[in-house]
This record gives C-alpha cells, structure tokens and sequence, in this order.
C-alpha cells in the first residue's frame, strides 16, 4: 500500500509542556484516519507540524515515501486546519478564482467542487450571506481545488447543527469514495466511527491507540444479569470462563464479556445452579466505552 505520510517519533515541547510527545503513525493511501482525542490532546499541533505551519521539537516525517519534498508536497495536498476565511462582500466564485490565483492553479475545477459541497445553487451569494455549514462546505471546496492526493480536516464539524454535521459527513464520505486520502482531526467520536476507516487516539500529547476502527471497537461487549440474591450470582459468575471484570450497579452486574456466549445459555446454567434471574441483557462496547477506557488507563 502507498503511503502518502510516514511520522516518526515526532515530538513537540512548549518549556515543560509536551503538547505531542513522540508520536509515530502512518496515513496509507485510499483511507480515511481520524486523530481522535479530547481538546488539549495534540491532534492539531500534529497536524500543524506535518503542514509546516509549526516546527517540531523533535522527529521526523515524510510525504509520498519521502520521494517529494515538502515544499512540493503540499503542493498535492488540501487543508483546512482554521475558520474559513473568505472575503465577506465576495460571492463563492469570486473568493475560489482568488484562490486559485493564490496558488496558481486553474479556475477549471471551481463549479465542479461547488456542485460536490452543495453550493453551485449559491455560487453568487456573497459569502457574509452563508450558514456557518456553508462557509465549512466552501473551505472544503477550496481545499479540493487542486484535486489534492490527501484532504486535511482540523474538526470540521466544530460548531455545527446536526444537520450541518450530517451534511459535512456526507461530503467527506463521498470524497473519500472518489479515491481521495482524508485526515481529519475530531473529539466526536460519533463522527470518526461513521466516517473513518482507521483511528489515531491521542491524549495529552501522547498516542493510546492506531489502527483499523473495527479492530479499535472489536469485542465481545458485556452483560448486565440481576437476581434476588446477588451475593450467590457474584459466586456463579466467578466460575464462568465467559465472564471478565464485573461491576456492581444499581441495575445488576454489568459483566464484560471475554468470549461470545450465548444469553440463553446464561439463563440455562443459573437455572441449574438454583439462580433465577431478574435481568439479562447484552450490551454491545461502543467506540466510546473503547476511548474512555482507553483514555481513563
């Protein structure tokens, strides 16, 4: 697989404060990566050093298996990592031509990425006049100008309605069907396990995970199992090769599962062991049980 960004031990240190802390990744052709991690954690310093916008401390990174400099190498890339930032009394036309002209390119592709974020109906509307969804929507199309190999997202959907999240989300997914690499940095970890296809989980600088989402969110999940006399479910659930680390709740014992097993199966061997349950219920880990674990350890 062509790799479009190799990092390495990249590091960044403001006086004592590692802001990012010898991170290593690599961003393959053709995928969707989401740096995921709560504010504070590094995912913009990172993108802002592989964009040369902010030195690093310490490490190293390449573009395009080193094969292009970096100077050239952004050159095939498209980024947003600020507000959009359009001239307010221009139109969408008039802000892409200038940006076009900025990085001295053809204006050829300007009703093209307009139609792709759903602006072409607005293309004369001046920019002062746009939703804070169509102004995202606009920097993405100027980000798409170049046909870049690999878009950059710092938090697109930071500030945005549902329906302007949903509307972003669909952009993004219909991008990355084009073939387009998409690096996008988020705290949402709704957005990332709906639009990504690998995760990077940073916090406070340092990296907790990288990898597919589905290996991230593969698990068995867990129980929640209640009866009148706890204190011999406790006894029966030690015995069970199924049966993790337990958690005493109000509701029951919420059981994280260490292999798949059967919930009918379950009711079945309490039975036999003189336990009649109150309450079984199969809770699948979300991503979001994964990161605060992940997170909170």
């Amino acid at each position: 697989m062509e790799k479009i960004l190799d990092i390495n031990q990249l590091s960044k240190h403001y006086g004592p404060l590692k802001a990012v802390d010898n991170v290593s990744f690599k961003i393959e052709k053709g995928h969707v990566y989401g740096i995921l991690g709560p504010n504070g954690s590094g995912k913009s310093t990172t993108l802002g050093m592989v964009l040369n916008v902010v030195n690093p401390t310490s490490g190293s990174y390449s573009w395009f298996e080193g094969l292009t400099s970096n100077h050239d190498a952004l050159k095939k890339i498209g980024a947003i990592i600020e507000r959009p930032n359009f001239y307010p009394s221009m139109d969408a036309v008039q802000n892409l031509k200038l940006v076009c002209k900025i990085k001295n390119i053809s204006t050829d592709k300007i009703e093209e990425k307009l139609e792709l974020v759903d602006l072409l109906s607005r293309k004369h509307s001046p920019f002062k006049t746009y939703s804070l969804g169509m102004k995202q929507r606009l920097a993405i199309a100027s980000a798409l100008l170049n046909d870049p190999e690999i878009l950059i997202l710092d938090e697109p959907t930071n500030g945005l309605d549902p329906q302007g999240i949903r509307k972003i989300r669909d952009i993004i997914q219909h991008i990355a069907a084009q073939g387009t690499t998409i690096l996008l940095a988020s705290h949402l970890l709704d957005e990332v396990e709906k639009v990504c296809t690998h995760v990077i989980v940073l916090r406070k600088g340092s990296m907790l995970y990288c990898g597919p989402v589905e290996e991230m969110n593969k698990n068995f999940g867990s129980i929640l199992i209640d009866a009148k006399d706890r204190t011999t479910l406790a006894e029966f659930l030690k015995t069970q090769t199924y049966a993790g680390s337990t958690e005493d709740t109000m509701d029951g014992f919420e059981v994280k599962l260490l292999s798949d097993v059967d919930t009918t199966k379950i009711n079945q061997d309490a039975f036999n062991a003189g336990i009649v349950l109150s309450r079984l219920m199969f809770k699948k880990q979300s991503l979001e049980d994964q990161f605060i674990e992940l997170t909170n350890n």
